[in-house]
């Protein structure tokens, strides 16, 4: 195989929150510049109402928040494995097919990425988590042959999958210099994906790894998760999330639920929900965190809300306090929230992430004192508690940062090189 030549196939990593594509050119970052020279691409389609047109990752959520008319999705890949994937939604007027939503994404990352390398790609080696749904094979394997047929019908004619944590590990042995046993921890948006595998500088060229690869394990938990439960205990309060009825139950938490999940907000704005509040609001002992979910109604903030808690979530990794200004919602009010808070509102996911690591280990009958090093990657794995939380687990290895957004990418495009050679142009 030439290494001379640039690869023939991309690898495209579509994350819950971004999105890579990696093109394999010798001497050249493999990450393609996808927007304002960036390498990721928010997974966010906005649908412009008024220009009655999609736009896509950064420039979606700047025409959302500058108040444009409009639909915004965001968190597309949580679809694969949902029963919503067959069904439509409504877009400017007319009913969209969720896989076309899907379609439209994807194949704008793979315009950008022609674009951009000055060729066309027909061959692609896609990341996908290693369970789209847990503990359902049936359910999971369906989920890859709708990513599949999605990525076929926007012109891809030869389609291979790769799991994301594999691919992270493929990106962080081309710069070892000694076999290492490791742990990539890969925290996306959507999923916590374990590999534990063994690397070296002379393995790092062989075709066939199935050897190496000791064990793959994962949990449906992830970015959207951690957001979701720093929003239900730092900010749904405010809204009302946990006040009494008349009766002394407690109101019903599924509008909240809706609220802090990115792919269920446009259910609150339904008339069914609000004439459900507005008939709930009678029974309710002090109505002052429902008549400010009805003014986050009637502005449509739902989703500006959801930025504000994930932008809350990015800080507290560094910080140990943010505050969410609330007054278009009403003047002078506040969320305060502070790492403590977020630390205990997400402890019981990290119990779950900490069980799929032990689940892992003995499913290789790897001892925690026999791992040499913990590879972090994506999106979510900043978070100082989970680090921790993984780290405490294995005294003897050493900790190892990737580019958190780009190594599945930069894995993907070496795997695509592998799989289908380098171009004749």
């Amino acid at each position: 195989m030439s290494d001379v030549s640039p690869a023939r196939a991309c690898g495209i990593d579509f994350g819950t929150s971004n999105s890579t594509v990696g093109w394999h050119r010798p001497g050249v970052d493999s990450l393609i510049a996808l927007e304002d020279g960036k390498i990721t691409l928010p997974s966010v389609v906005f649908f412009n109402l008024e220009e009655r047109r999609p736009v896509y990752g950064r420039q979606a959520l700047g025409e959302y928040l500058e108040g444009y008319e409009g639909r915004l999705m965001r968190s597309l890949k949580s679809l694969l494995g949902s029963k919503l994937i067959k069904h439509d939604t409504s877009v400017l007027g007319t009913a969209l097919p969720f896989k076309d939503l899907l379609g439209l994404f994807i194949g704008e990352l793979k315009q950008r990425a022609e674009a951009n390398a000055g060729r066309s790609f027909e061959q692609v080696v896609l990341g996908r988590p290693v369970y789209f749904v847990d503990e359902d094979p049936a359910a999971d394997q369906e989920a890859e042959d709708t990513l599949a047929e999605v990525a076929r019908k926007i012109g891809f004619k030869d389609v291979s999958f790769q799991y994301e944590p594999i691919a992270a590990a493929f990106d962080y042995e081309a710069n070892i210099s000694r076999e290492e046993l490791v742990l990539i921890v890969d925290i996306g948006g959507g999923t916590s994906d374990f590999s534990l595998i063994r690397l070296s500088p002379e393995r790092h060229h062989q075709d066939e790894r199935h050897s190496d690869i000791l064990a793959t394990g994962g949990v449906h938990i992830g970015g959207t998760d951690f957001d979701k439960q720093l929003s239900l205990q730092g900010v749904m309060p405010l809204f009302g999330y946990g006040s009494r009825m008349k009766s002394q139950a407690l109101m019903p938490t599924s509008y909240h639920l809706n609220l802090a999940t990115w792919h269920t907000i446009n259910a609150l704005y339904s008339k069914k929900s609000q004439l459900a509040l507005g008939s709930m609001r009678y029974d309710i002992e002090d109505t002052l965190g429902i008549d400010r979910l009805f003014n986050l109604i009637e502005q449509r903030a739902g989703h500006w809300l959801a930025m504000e808690v994930e932008a809350s979530k990015i800080d507290l990794t560094e910080q140990s306090q943010r505050q969410i200004d609330l007054s278009r919602i009403e003047a002078g009010l506040t969320a305060e929230l502070t790492r403590a808070l977020f630390e205990s509102a997400i402890d019981g996911l990290l119990v779950r992430v900490r069980g799929s690591v032990r689940e892992l280990l003995n499913k290789a009958g790897v001892t925690e004192q026999q791992v040499d090093t913990v590879f972090f990657t994506g999106g979510s794995s900043g978070i100082p508690a989970l680090r921790n939380s993984v780290a405490a687990m294995l005294p003897n290895a050493r900790h190892v940062e990737g580019n958190i957004f780009g190594s599945i990418g930069s894995g993907l495009a070496i795997e695509a090189r592998k799989r289908y050679g380098v171009s004749s142009l």
